[in-house]
């Protein structure tokens, strides 16, 4: 069986991350993108009209792909573990990677400022099936927002906590979660 060859759009959006890994999302150049995607500057914007759409699509993939990754983790997950806990986990450990500048954020909000209704939708529908979920509302509003709160951290290179106290906070929320 022939294996599926990835559209322009897929090329297109793995080159992208795979550039805003290297240079940080705010450097992201199209014509940089193009040519690591191997089409050309006209293809990449017809399928990405505006550098923010570009980005925009980068982010609703990383939701898609965290959001699999989240699955994939419950359904191989531990027996026993809560869905909170696998919740926790994925999310710390995407917390430690690479901390891109937040600049390219506002400025993909100040020429499309539905760029963040994606992240927002996503976060609600997370939350509220992580509510279903979880019997006690309590642990589940600590843990949500603490792990908000790494994430924000992550994102505003504003982190102030050390290793092992990042490894503390981890621990702790899980006990919290059960």
């Amino acid at each position: 069986m022939k294996a599926r060859r990835a559209n322009s759009r897929d090329k297109i959006l793995a080159a992208a991350a795979d550039v805003a890994r290297e240079t940080g999302p705010g450097s992201l150049s199209l014509d940089a993108v193009a040519s690591r995607a191997g089409v050309s500057k006209g293809g990449l914007l017809y399928n990405f009209p505006t550098k923010a759409k570009l980005m925009q699509a980068l982010v609703e993939e990383y939701l898609r792909a965290f959001e699999q990754a989240l699955e994939s983790a419950r359904t191989a997950g531990v027996s026993g573990e809560s869905p909170l806990a696998t919740y926790i986990k994925l999310s710390a450990e995407h917390a430690e990677e690479s901390k891109p500048s937040a600049s390219w954020i506002f400025s993909a909000i100040a020429e499309d400022p539905d760029f963040l209704t994606p992240i927002k939708l996503f976060r609600r529908q997370v939350f509220e099936r992580l509510k279903g979920e979880t019997p006690d509302l309590k642990a589940l509003l600590v843990c949500y927002l603490a792990i908000e709160g790494l994430r924000s951290m992550n994102l505003f290179d504003s982190d102030v906590l050390s290793q092992d106290e990042r490894r503390l906070l981890v621990s702790s929320l899980l006990e919290i979660a059960g």
